[in-house]
Formats: structure tokens, sequence, C-alpha cells
């Protein structure tokens, strides 16, 4: 019997006759020749057809067979060094073909440029090309390797609700639901429950879909996107920022292993990667400023000069954060951001009550913030305090205070945006194609 295989592992089988099942990518067609490029989710590889060496029938087939149509293609596995696919270098001989449906209309999404709105209205489509195939590959590496790092560093997966009572982050970006005629929220974070779960089991992550209903158009925001939360007890500040760098450094290890004939389709410059081992830089958000004014003080670009402008107290902007990066080869922490500028639930550094105990992981090559983090409050009438700073309701936040009124320890947490993640390691310019059906400003379709 003829062995069913995917393209992934077409290596195994050279001078074996195979069977791959999967769709039509593209067709050319050279007088006695047919070269039919085919996916199978696994990968692409090029199927050769001689016209000798098949029926006529067949081969009348194979020259008129539509984009997409699915197939299943028995043949004999080449290596070849000229072929195309991912993996290229091997191609099959075509010894047999079963059309299990054939494209009756034109596809539309043809190999050809089209526009980014065009695409994203077929965004169900649009997935089936080799670039987005190869990002959303990547991103299911990421995520592999974010499962496996903390499942072997004792943090245990816990799910935290979609559905909150209070917000997690700012009042601003929150999505309202009718709650049986109560108002309810989208889950800005899972971090609040997480610090729950730590002490019952002592460390834990969250991984799942959150929301900010934020009212920007740039490349870097979502209003739906997935962030991973891990959150421990007894971790102090810097021993948050070592579990950052391990973590961060397994994943792009995991994908320069498993992921280099994608990042290769991407055209992703790998060197840049290959230096994000630990440790990483640590500057403060004082420093980080001291840096800033230098670059806008050099720079001879009046529209720069604008974007960098900033006065102590405020967040770090996009801006600041692309300018910054540039100055550094691998990931850069920045900790010590002004109390105000953060959420209120970050321990103030000691003897420093306008700044708290928070730390950015910046990507480097200009992609900015993909890690935001903290030391937690830990004291429940420092924590009661800032609620109502902050204009929070107390009553929801009730069950929350009663964490640090028994049992309260030092505890720390982050939470990673997968799509940044994958913008940066993907080496891509916007954020909406790293996820299958981005969800923006203006988008919710398909």
């Amino acid at each position: 019997m003829i062995p069913v295989i995917h393209v992934e592992q077409i290596a195994e089988y050279i001078g074996q006759e195979v069977t791959i099942q999967g769709w039509v990518y593209n067709r050319t067609h050279k007088g006695k020749l047919v070269f039919l490029l085919v996916r199978d989710g696994y990968g692409f590889v090029q199927c050769v057809a001689f016209q000798k060496d098949l029926p006529p029938e067949i081969f009348e087939t194979l020259v008129h067979i539509p984009q997409e149509s699915s197939v299943r293609i028995s043949g004999v596995v080449r290596a070849d060094k000229r072929a195309p696919g991912i993996p290229g270098g091997y191609e099959i001989g075509v010894t047999g073909l079963e059309v299990v449906q054939a494209v009756a209309e034109e596809y539309p999404i043809s190999l050809k440029e089209h526009g980014v709105d065009f695409l994203l209205d077929r965004r169900h489509l649009w997935i089936r090309t080799q670039h987005q195939w190869a990002t959303l590959r990547v991103r299911a590496t990421i995520v592999a390797a974010i499962h496996e790092w903390l499942g072997e560093h004792g943090f245990i997966h816990m799910d935290t609700p979609i559905l909150t009572p209070a917000a997690g982050e700012g009042t601003t970006t929150l999505f309202e639901v009718d709650y049986f005629g109560e108002p309810t929220y989208l889950a800005q974070t899972g971090q609040l429950y997480n610090e729950a779960n730590i002490f019952a089991f002592g460390k834990v992550y969250c991984f799942g879909p959150t929301f900010r209903a934020e009212k920007s158009k740039t490349r870097r925001h979502l209003t739906e996107f997935w962030m991973v939360e891990p959150e421990a007890a007894f971790c102090d500040l810097d021993e948050l920022m070592e579990i950052e760098e391990q973590f961060i450094s397994h994943i792009v290890q995991r994908v320069l292993r498993d992921r280099a004939a994608e990042l290769a389709v991407l055209g992703r410059d790998t060197q840049a990667l290959e230096q994000v081992i630990p440790p990483f830089p640590r500057i403060s958000y004082d420093e980080a400023l001291e840096i800033i004014t230098q670059i806008r003080e050099e720079t001879d670009d009046p529209a720069l000069k604008k974007q960098l402008q900033i006065t102590w107290g405020n967040d770090l902007g996009s801006p600041h954060e692309t300018e910054l990066t540039q100055r550094f080869a691998k990931p850069v922490f920045v900790y010590g951001y002004p109390t105000a500028a953060k959420a209120f639930y970050m321990e103030p550094w000691p003897g420093r009550p306008d700044v708290s105990k928070s730390v950015d992981l910046l990507a480097p090559e200009g992609y900015g913030e993909i890690i935001g983090g903290s030391e937690r409050i830990s004291d429940p009438d420092l924590l009661l305090q800032r609620i109502h700073e902050h204009g929070l309701p107390e009553e929801a936040f009730r069950w929350y205070i009663d964490l640090r009124k028994f049992g309260s320890v030092p505890h720390s947490g982050f939470g990673l945006g997968v799509e940044r993640t994958v913008t940066w390691i993907c080496g891509l310019d916007h954020i909406r194609e790293t996820i299958p059906y981005p969800r923006t400003l203006k988008r919710v379709y398909p």
C-alpha cells in the first residue's frame, strides 16, 4: 500500500512512492510537462507530471486543474535542490491523481498583489497563502513553547473568567456586556484572578483572549488579542525579570529550531534572533528618558523631535520604544515607571512612592513592548487606597483585597502579548497578520 504522508516528512521517503492529500496552490503548464505546487497544511511541494508517464485523461486534468482544487496525488519522491517548496529541495514525480473537488469558479485570491482591505475581507482564504501560513505556523510554535517552558518550571495552567465585574487595567478601555440586566465587562486581563490562584498553587498562568476597547489604529494594537499571564508567590521584581528573560529566550530558540523554513519564507534575519539569550540589559525609566532626550537632541528630523517629546511621569509611547530599542541588540528591560503611569495594583518603589516596581520588556529592532509586569502591592490598606485614587468601585474588589489579609506575601507577574511577540519574531510590519482573524477598530468580519 502506498503510504499517505505529510509534506514535512518528505525527506524520509526519497525514492519511494507516496500519496499526499492537499490543495493546488499553483499550476504551470509547459508543453509535455505540468508543474503543480501543492500544499497540505504541513508544507508545500512541487509535483511534476510528464505526459508520457500518465494516461491522457489524467494529464489533461492536470493541465486545466484550477487553483485551490483539492486532490490526492501519488508519485515518487526525488531530491532536487532546484525544486521550490517548504521545505524546498524535493519534488514528486506524479504517477496518479484523484480530484476530490475541482473548483468551479475563479478563486478570489489569485497569486498576485491585492490590497490589504481586500485580503482582510477574505481572511478565511488569505491564510492559505505562503506568507500567512508561515506566520501562523510560527505563532503555533510560540504558543507551544510558552506552555512548554511554564510547565517545565512549575507553573500550573489555570483558566480565568472572560466576564468580569470590574476593570483590571483601566476603565476607559472596557467592553461592556449586558449580563442578565447587570453590566459586566469582557476581561482585560486574568491577572487579578491569578493572584488569588497563587495562594493555592504557588505559581500559575492563564492563557486566553483579552479585550481592550482602545480606539487605536496603530500597527501594534488589536481590540481582541491573546495574552499569557504567569504569576508567582514569593517573587520580587528582580526574580521576575530573570523569569522573563529565560522565558523569552526559550520561545525564540524553539522557533529558530523548529520553524527555520517558515522564517525563511518570511525573509526573517535569524542572526538578530540568535542573540536573544540571557542576560538582557536593564535600564531604569529615568535612564530611558535620558537616552530618549539625547536622541531627540541629536536628530535633525523635526517630526521625530516632536514624536519624542516626553515629560517625567508619562508612559513611554511607541516612538520612544522604537528609538530606544534600536540601541540594543537584545530585548531590554525598562523598570521603575512612574506610579501615575501604571495600574493601581503595582508595589511602590522603596523610598520613592511616585515610582512603581514595574517593568516592561521591549523587543529589539524597533518592535517595542512585548511584556508588561510588576511586583504587586501586598499591603491591604495601600491597595484600598490605590483603588480609591483610581476611582474604582471598592465593592467589586473586596475579594481582591481579601488576598492581602489572609497570608499576604510579596508576589509578581507579567503579561506577554502573543501577537506582538509573533510580529517581532517574524519581522512583520503590522500586527494584523499575526492572528487568524484580527479584530480591530473597524473590523469584526469575517
